[in-house]
Formats: C-alpha cells, structure tokens, sequence
C-alpha cells in the first residue's frame, strides 16, 4: 500500500508498506529498521520477535523518543513487559502495533511535531 504526504517536509516518512517491507522516503528496507524525524537506522537488527532481548530495547534510549511505535509485522504481538522496563522506567511510551498501523501513526505523529521513533520488524 502506498502512502500519500499531504504537506512538504524534510523529515523521514513511511511513504508504502507491503508484504516483507517497508519504503521510508522511497527507499524500501526488507530488514529490520528504526525510523526517527532525522534519521533512518539499519543498524538494530533482532532476529526476530521471540528472540527479543532487554538490549534490543535499550538501543532507544539514546534516541530519547516521546513515544516508540513498535511494529511487530504482519500481526499484532506483545513481548513480556520485562524487556522494555528501561523504556518506561525513562518515561517512554511503548505501543506494540502490526507494522502496517506503525507506519501510519508514526506518520501521523511526526506530523504533530511529536517525538516519535518507529521499530520495524518484517
């Protein structure tokens, strides 16, 4: 599905979605990938949801968002509240989304000038 900016922006937008991808600003990532206003990260690579650690979600802590929208593919899934305990503990809000309504949201949210950042497993 292709999404559609209605407003000029210089920050990262998810601009489609499918089956195993995600395009922010055009470019399409098959891999796991985090998504801030600034930024485009390739570098936080899980292998997969059940293999999640404390670490996998401690690596947004220094990008101190507001909120983290937390795309877990295709479905909807919850991991133990255990592994993101830092994140709450620092003030974030954590919401577990399927990937499809990550992309939109965070493209909502940015959009209120929010400090959001976007995880996305495929």
């Amino acid at each position: 599905m292709k999404l559609h900016l209605s407003c000029e922006t210089s920050h990262n937008l998810f601009t489609a979605h499918g089956d195993g991808y995600v395009a922010v600003g055009g470019e399409r990532h098959e891999r796991p990938v985090v998504v801030v206003a600034e930024a485009v990260f390739t570098d936080w690579q899980p292998p997969g949801f059940d293999a999640l650690t404390e670490a996998h979600f401690d690596y947004f802590l220094a990008l101190k968002p507001a909120v983290l929208l937390f795309g877990t593919g295709a479905r909807q899934r919850f991991p133990h509240p255990g592994l993101y305990r830092s994140l709450i503990a620092a003030g974030v809000g954590v919401e577990f989304m399927c990937t499809p309504a990550v992309c939109r949201t965070y493209n909502i949210l940015l959009a209120e000038g929010r400090r959001v950042a976007a995880a996305v497993l495929l």
